[in-house]
C-alpha cells in the first residue's frame, strides 16, 4: 500500500461521519482535513499532510478515524484520550508529515458488561459522544452496547402476557443492570426510576447510530435463559452471590421463542449488525452433572438467534472456565466447545493477560477467539499492571498455532490506568519497544516540546514503568489481598498478622525510591507548567500518590497494630493521618471525588422516589454492592475517592475501638454502612490545588515511605517464615 490519489480518490459515504469526527476533536482547523477512499485489500490508511491540510485515505471509516489519531499523535504530539477527550485546539495542522499503515488485526472489541455498571452507570449522551469518538480513534470495531436493554426486556416479557408489575420486579436497579442482563440478579436493588426505560432505550439509538457511522459492528446482549418466576413451569433456582435467580430449561421451546423475541424487539428499536453477547454460565455453575446440558444450552441460544437472524454471530466471554476452572475441566470444556458450530460463535479470552484461557485449552480447538485484557475489577483505581510484559503475550498469542482473530479490552471500569489499556491497542498496530513507546505517549499526552519537561515526564513514567507498572504474575484480583485500606476490617486482622505481612509484602516487589524519584518528577512537571494541571497531569499527579499513600498506611498500620510492633496511640494516629492526607488529595480533582457519582446518578431522576433509588444505588454499588451485612462482595469496588476514603477512615476507626469485641465491632460495622446508605457523604470542598497538596504530601512522605519498606523488609525477612 502506498500513498497515492488522496486527492482524487472517491468521497466515501462515511466521509460526513469522519468530519464530525473532526470537527469535534479539531474544533475550526478541521475544515483543513479531508477524507478518501483507499483501496486495499486489508484494513488501513494513508495520509499526507502539506499547505496546511490534511488528506486523509482509508480502506473504511475505522481505517481513517485510526489515521486521523495517527496524525495527531505523531505530527501534532496530540492524543485523544479518556483524560483528554477534546485536546487543546491546533493552531495549523503541521506540514510535511505522511505515513502508510495497514492492520496487523481486523477486529477490536471493547467494554465489559460490568462497565455498564461501574463506569457507565450514569452516562448520558455527552459522554457517550466523547467515548464514540475515543473508540473511533483507537480503532474499535466491536464495543458491547447494553445501554437501554431493560426496554427490550420489558417489551418481550409483556409481550409473553407479563403483568406490569411482575416485570417491574423482576428488573433490577439502574446501576445494577449489567448483571441482570447476565442474568446473575433479578430485582435488586430496584424498582428503575419513572421515567428510565424510555429515557434509555433512545438514548440506546443514539449510541448505535453514531457507533455505526464511524464503522462499528455493536455487540448486542441476547438471552441467557433468565425469566420471571411466574412466567414458566419448571425454572431451576441458581445462586450467584447470594442473589436468587431462575432459568428456563434448554429443551423447552420457550427458549429459543424468547431468544428469537429477544432479537426481533433489537430490529425493531435499533435495527442489528448481527452480533449477540449472551453468557449464560458467567460465573453460575450449571444444576446438573449432565456434560451435555452446556451445549444444550449453546444450540438453544443459537436456534433462537438464527431463527430472528440468520447471520447472527454469537460472542461469548470464557471467563467461567478461568473463574470456576475445577468445573470446567478440560474435558467438559472440549464437549462444549465441540458443540458450537464453527463461524457461529466468537470466543473472547477475557482476562488473557493473567489467565490465558487460550494456553489451557489450546488456542480453543480452532475456534475464533479474541485476546482480550482485562486488568481492573469493579473500578477500583490502584496503578498497578503488567506494562512492561503486555506487548509480549500479546505477540505470544499472535504467534500460536491458533492465533486469536481479534484483540479486546474487556475491564470492568474505565478510566483506571490507562497507559495500560494504550498500550494494550498499540502492539495490535505496532512494534515499538516499551521505553520508545512511552516517551512518544508521554510527549503526547502532556504535549511537550520542551526537551527538559519532556524529560521529566519520561522519567516519571519510565518510573512508574520500572515500579508498580511492572507487576509481572502478581494479580490484581478482588479475591487476593489488593490493599488494606479500603477493605473491610475484621476482628480477627491482627491474629492472622503473618498473612497480612505476607499480603503487604507482595505489593512492594519494587525500589521504593525509584517510585518517588517518579513522583517528584511528575511534581516538578506540574509546578513547571501549572496551565496542564487541569488537564490529564493533574489526574497522574492523583494517581503516583495512589501508588504510595496507601503502602506508607499499610506500613504505619504494622507498627501501629502489629501485635509484636511498638503500638500506642501516636503510631496509630499516624495511620489516620495517611488517610486524612489521601482524602485531601483526591479531593482536588471532580472525577476523584465520590460526590461527583452519586450527582451524575441524580440526574437522572424525575420525582423523590426516583432520587432514593439512585442515591441507593449509587451509595451500594461502590461500598457493600449487596446487602448490608451479606459481606459477600463488600467493597469489591475499593475506590480510592474522597469521600469514600471517610467512610473507610469510620470504619477503622471502629475498629481500632471494638476490635477487642467482635459482636460489638459486627454491629458497629454494619451500623456504618447502613448509615452510609442512607446518609451518604457531605461534598467535598478541596482544600488546596492539586500540584501544591502533592507537593506537602511528597515532603510529609517520600523519605519515610522509603525507610519504612526497607525497614519492613528487614524485618520480614528476618521473621519466622518470612
Amino acid at each position: 500500500m502506498s500513498i497515492h490519489n488522496l486527492i482524487a480518490g472517491a468521497v466515501p459515504e462515511w466521509a460526513s461521519a469522519l468530519d464530525g469526527l473532526a470537527r469535534r476533536v479539531l474544533g475550526e482547523i478541521s475544515g483543513q482535513v479531508s477524507f478518501r477512499l483507499l483501496e486495499n485489500e486489508r484494513r488501513g490508511f494513508s495520509y499526507e499532510a502539506s499547505g496546511g491540510r490534511l488528506r486523509v485515505a482509508a480502506t473504511d471509516a475505522t481505517g481513517a478515524a485510526v489515521g486521523l489519531h495517527h496524525y495527531l499523535r505523531h505530527s501534532c504530539g496530540a492524543s485523544v484520550s479518556w483524560d483528554n477527550p477534546r485536546p487543546r485546539a491546533l493552531d495549523a495542522l503541521p506540514d510535511g508529515f505522511s505515513a502508510v499503515r495497514e492492520a496487523r488485526i481486523d477486529e477490536v472489541y471493547y467494554l465489559n458488561f460490568c462497565t455498564f455498571g461501574y463506569t457507565t452507570a450514569w452516562w448520558g449522551w455527552t459522554e457517550w459522544e466523547q467515548e464514540i469518538d475515543w473508540m473511533a480513534l483507537h480503532g474499535v470495531t466491536t464495543p458491547l452496547m447494553a445501554v437501554g436493554h431493560e426496554a427490550v426486556i420489558e417489551r418481550v416479557l409483556r409481550d409473553h402476557g407479563m403483568h406490569p408489575k411482575i416485570v417491574e420486579e423482576f428488573l433490577s436497579g439502574p446501576a445494577y443492570l449489567p448483571w441482570f442482563f447476565m442474568g446473575c440478579l433479578e430485582g435488586f436493588p430496584g424498582p428503575l426510576p419513572a421515567g428510565w426505560i424510555d429515557a434509555h432505550r433512545g438514548l440506546g439509538g443514539l449510541i448505535l447510530k453514531r457507533q455505526r457511522e464511524l464503522g462499528m459492528s455493536p455487540v448486542l446482549p441476547a438471552f441467557t435463559g433468565h425469566l420471571p418466576l411466574a412466567m414458566a413451569d419448571g425454572l431451576t433456582e441458581r445462586d450467584w452471590q447470594g442473589h436468587r435467580t431462575h432459568f428456563l430449561d434448554p429443551d423447552d421451546p420457550l427458549f429459543r421463542r424468547i431468544t428469537a423475541d429477544i432479537v426481533g424487539v433489537q430490529q425493531e428499536f435499533w435495527g442489528t449488525d448481527h452480533r449477540y453477547a449472551s453468557d449464560p454460565f458467567i460465573e453460575i455453575v450449571p444444576g446438573t452433572d449432565d456434560p451435555d446440558y452446556p451445549g444444550r444450552v449453546a444450540r438453544a441460544i443459537l436456534d433462537g438467534l438464527h431463527d430472528a437472524d440468520p447471520k447472527a454471530l454469537w460472542y461469548l466471554q470464557t471467563w467461567p472456565f478461568a473463574y470456576q476452572s475445577d468445573f470446567w475441566s478440560r474435558a467438559r470444556v472440549d464437549r462444549f466447545l465441540s458443540a458450537l458450530p464453527r463461524g457461529r460463535v466468537v470466543l473472547l479470552d477475557l482476562w488473557a493477560e493473567a489467565a490465558p484461557q487460550w494456553r489451557r485449552f489450546s488456542g480453543f480447538s480452532g475456534q475464533p477467539w479474541y485476546w482480550c485484557a482485562l486488568l481492573n475489577f469493579g473500578g477500583r483505581n490502584d496503578p498497578i499492571g503488567n506494562l512492561t510484559g503486555v506487548a509480549d503475550q500479546i505477540t505470544d498469542a499472535f504467534r500460536s498455532a491458533h492465533p486469536p482473530s481479534g484483540i479486546g479490552l474487556s475491564m470492568e471500569a474505565t478510566r483506571t490506568t490507562p497507559v495500560y489499556f494504550e498500550r494494550v491497542l498499540d502492539p495490535a498496530r505496532d512494534n515499538t519497544p516499551l521505553h520508545d513507546w512511552l516517551s512518544g505517549w508521554v510527549n503526547q499526552r502532556y504535549r511537550l516540546s520542551d526537551q527538559y519537561r519532556s524529560g521529566l515526564a519520561v522519567r516519571a513514567w519510565q518510573g512508574l514503568a520500572d515500579t508498580v507498572l511492572d507487576s509481572g504474575d502478581y494479580l490484581i484480583f478482588p479475591e487476593t489481598f489488593n490493599g488494606l485500606v479500603n477493605r473491610r476490617p475484621s476482628a480477627d486482622l491482627t491474629d492472622n498478622i503473618v498473612r497480612l505481612r505476607d499480603g503487604i509484602a507482595g505489593l512492594l516487589w519494587y525500589e521504593p525510591s525509584t517510585l518517588t524519584d517518579a513522583w517528584r518528577a511528575l511534581i516538578e512537571l506540574a509546578e513547571m507548567t501549572p496551565e496542564m494541571v487541569a488537564g490529564p497531569l493533574g489526574r497522574d499527579l492523583v494517581e503516583i500518590a495512589h501508588a504510595v499513600l496507601p503502602r506508607y498506611a499499610e506500613l504505619c498500620f504494622l507498627v501501629a497494630f502489629d501485635p509484636k510492633g511498638p503500638g500506642g496511640p501516636a503510631n496509630a494516629q499516624r495511620y489516620f493521618q495517611v488517610l486524612d492526607d489521601i482524602d485531601e488529595l483526591l479531593a482536588t480533582r471532580a472525577e476523584f471525588r465520590y460526590t461527583s457519582w452519586e450527582r451524575a446518578a441524580l440526574a437522572w431522576a424525575r420525582d423523590p422516589e426516583g432520587e432514593r433509588i439512585l442515591r441507593d444505588n449509587a451509595r451500594r454499588l461502590v461500598t457493600v454492592w449487596g446487602r448490608v451485612g451479606d459481606e459477600t462482595l463488600d467493597d469489591y469496588s475499593a475506590r480510592l475517592w474522597s469521600g469514600l476514603m471517610r467512610y473507610y477512615r469510620g470504619r477503622w476507626q471502629i475498629w481500632d475501638e471494638w476490635r477487642n469485641d467482635p459482636v460489638a465491632l459486627e454491629a458497629r460495622l454494619r451500623d456504618h454502612e447502613e448509615r452510609f446508605l442512607k446518609e451518604g457523604t457531605a461534598d467535598t470542598s478541596p482544600s488546596a490545588d492539586t500540584v501544591s497538596c502533592s507537593r506537602r504530601l511528597f515532603a510529609r512522605y517520600a523519605e519515610p515511605f522509603q525507610h519504612a519498606v526497607h525497614a519492613f523488609r528487614t524485618a520480614y525477612e528476618n521473621a519466622d517464615g518470612g
